[in-house]
C-alpha cells in the first residue's frame, strides 16, 4: 500500500521568534558599526594625508621663495622713509626688520622705467611668516610695502650670521653656528659707517607643527 502524499498544508511554516529577530539585528548592528568604523578611519586618513600634503606644499613654497631672494642678494645700501641709509643687508632683535636685504632678478615684464633689484623684508607677525617687498629701492615718506603672506603657523624666527670664513668651524652636525652673531646691524657708536654683508646665513622656523627646521644659506660672493 502506498503512502499518502504529504502537503504543505500537513507542515505550517515556521516563523521566527523573538530572540531570533534581536540576534539578527544585534548582528547587523555590529556589522554596520564595524564598517562604519573602518569608512570612518579611511576617510579620516585621507583628510589627514590631504592636509599633510597642503601643508608640506605650504612650507616648501616659503622657503622657496626666501631661498630664491637670498641667492639673489646684491650689496646695493638703500635710503629709508627718513633719509637714512641701511645696509645691503640687516636682520636680528637689534634691527628694525628681521630680515631686509635687497636683491636684483626683479622681472620686468612690461619694461617699466624702473631698476631690476628690489627690497624685501621678512617678519612674523602673530605666527605668520610675511614677505615685503618695495616698489623703490631709496624710499619716501609715502612709500609702502606690498606684503604676501607666506606661512601660518610660525611661532618664531630666528637668525644667525657668519662674518667671514675664518669664523666657520665644524660641528657633530655639519657646521656649528651657536657662536654666530644673532644679529647684523651697523655699529651705532660710528655712525655713517656702513657694514658689510655676511658670508651666510641661518635660518630657524619655529613651527606649531613641526618644531625647528633650519636653512644654511651661503651669500653670493661680492
Amino acid at each position: 500500500m502506498s503512502k499518502p502524499k504529504t502537503t504543505m498544508a500537513d507542515h505550517p511554516a515556521r516563523g521566527f521568534t523573538l530572540i531570533e529577530v534581536l540576534i539578527a539585528l544585534a548582528i547587523t548592528a555590529l556589522v554596520s558599526a564595524l564598517a562604519y568604523a573602518s569608512l570612518s578611519a579611511a576617510i579620516d586618513g585621507v583628510e589627514g594625508t590631504r592636509e599633510q600634503a597642503t601643508r608640506t606644499a605650504e612650507l616648501n613654497r616659503a622657503w622657496t621663495i626666501l631661498s630664491r631672494d637670498l641667492r639673489q642678494f646684491v650689496s646695493r645700501p638703500v635710503r629709508d622713509e627718513f633719509g637714512e641709509v641701511e645696509p645691503a643687508l640687516l636682520g636680528g632683535p637689534a634691527s628694525r626688520y628681521t630680515l631686509s636685504f635687497t636683491r636684483t632678478g626683479w622681472h620686468n615684464p612690461n619694461r617699466l622705467a624702473r631698476s631690476n633689484l628690489q627690497r624685501v623684508n621678512y617678519l612674523v607677525e602673530e605666527e605668520t611668516l610675511w614677505r615685503e617687498a618695495w616698489s623703490v629701492l631709496d624710499r619716501a615718506a609715502s612709500s609702502e610695502a606690498q606684503r604676501v603672506r607666506l606661512l601660518d603657523g610660525v611661532e618664531d624666527i630666528r637668525l644667525a650670521f657668519l662674518r667671514s670664513l675664518e669664523d666657520l668651524e665644524p660641528g657633530n652636525e655639519g657646521v656649528e653656528t651657536r657662536n654666530w652673531p644673532e644679529s647684523w646691524v651697523a655699529d651705532p657708536s660710528q655712525p655713517g659707517l656702513g657694514i658689510a654683508p655676511p658670508v651666510a646665513i641661518e635660518i630657524t622656523l619655529e613651527l606649531a607643527d613641526y618644531g625647528e627646521l633650519r636653512r644654511l644659506y651661503v651669500l653670493p660672493p661680492l
